[in-house]
């Protein structure tokens, strides 16, 4: 055990006085607190935020939607608001880790949550993300789970989260709030950042920021949505594939598309030449099978894992024909 302080804060002005000082933050610690047991994370300074007033979730009659960063998964997944406009988040977060973890982990600490790579989680094994320029070994070594998508020559690790995904998807974005006072806006998906040649950094915080929410804009009415975990085991599991779809269908055409996937990429990865095939057209059974085909374009698969291109197309299809229907 590596020494370290821990402060328990009760309002935002004194989390963010910690955190200008260096203080990592700490909700539900149902990820940092096993880095730690590992050694994989030295913290000199937590900061538990627990009690702060950012668990709300607010539904507007527009259709956007509010999630604070201290809200529980379970109960965001459970809210009867989030489950009838957003199916895809509720699902998403009900197919993720288990029951105990979601009735403690946060929304905004599972997107923060770092990679499951078993050599970032082993200490004695090169990796980039652990120890910058010490090595990926990963991309030599067994990579069967690893990303085939916005990798690197530094890193190859997926990231974990499932919300995230879904939250990609629908264009969501993370409201932060810096220790001046100063609010801003990030898209999810410029948030989590891809490994370049600095796979070390992985989130667009700056020093002291705190998550406060995280913000999905109005979709067009009615939308029909669903998230599809493919997995190596039923439950506790960190996907293999995943897809996260929303269309938007009226007078029998596609006229909005948001199609996103997991467990391929380095980060939730956005899949604009699959929306781009679906709008404009009938949904059919043939469509969902064209636009599927552009699912992996751009993949470098590794030693072990050159199945995961064919299994994110089989994978986009079929969340396409669920929510989309079959002709």
């Amino acid at each position: 055990m590596h020494p370290f302080s821990y402060t328990q804060v009760s309002d935002v002005r004194g989390a963010l006085a910690a955190g200008r000082r260096g203080g990592r933050y700490i909700a539900g610690g149902t990820t940092l607190v096993d880095l730690m047991r590992e050694t994989v994370e030295r913290p000199r300074a937590l900061v538990g935020i627990s009690d702060l007033p950012l668990r709300e979730i607010t539904v507007t009659e527009r259709g956007s939607l509010r999630i604070g960063a201290l809200v529980r998964m379970a109960e965001a997944a459970a809210h009867s608001e989030v489950r009838a406009a957003y199916p895809v988040i509720s699902q998403a977060l009900e197919l993720s880790a288990s029951p105990q973890l979601r009735n403690m982990a946060t929304i905004g600490g599972n997107i923060m949550q770092r990679t499951r790579c078993t050599y970032f989680r082993d200490v004695t094994a090169a990796c980039n993300k652990r120890d910058p320029g010490s090595g990926c070994a990963a991309r030599n070594g067994f990579n069967r789970t690893h990303a085939i998508l916005g990798t690197s020559d530094h890193c190859v690790a997926t990231h974990p989260s499932d919300a995230a995904v879904a939250f990609t998807a629908l264009e969501a974005t993370v409201e932060l709030l810096d220790p001046d006072g100063n609010r801003r806006s990030v898209r999810v998906a410029d948030f989590l950042l891809r490994p370049g040649s600095t796979p070390s950094r992985e989130q667009a915080l700056r020093p002291g920021e705190l998550i406060t929410a995280v913000d999905v804009p109005a979709r067009p009415r009615p939308l029909r949505s669903g998230y599809l975990k493919v997995r190596d085991r039923q439950s506790y599991e960190f996907a293999l594939t995943s897809a996260a779809v929303a269309l938007h269908v009226r007078g029998g055409r596609i006229r909005e598309a948001k199609v996103a996937a997991g467990g391929v990429g380095t980060v939730p990865w956005r899949l604009p030449a699959v929306e781009r095939r679906l709008v404009g057209e009938r949904p059919s059974n043939a469509l969902w099978t064209r636009a599927a085909e552009r699912a992996a374009g751009g993949a470098r698969p590794l030693e072990h894992n050159r199945f995961k291109a064919e299994l994110l197309r089989r994978t986009i299809e079929r969340q396409l024909r669920i929510v989309g229907g079959t002709r």
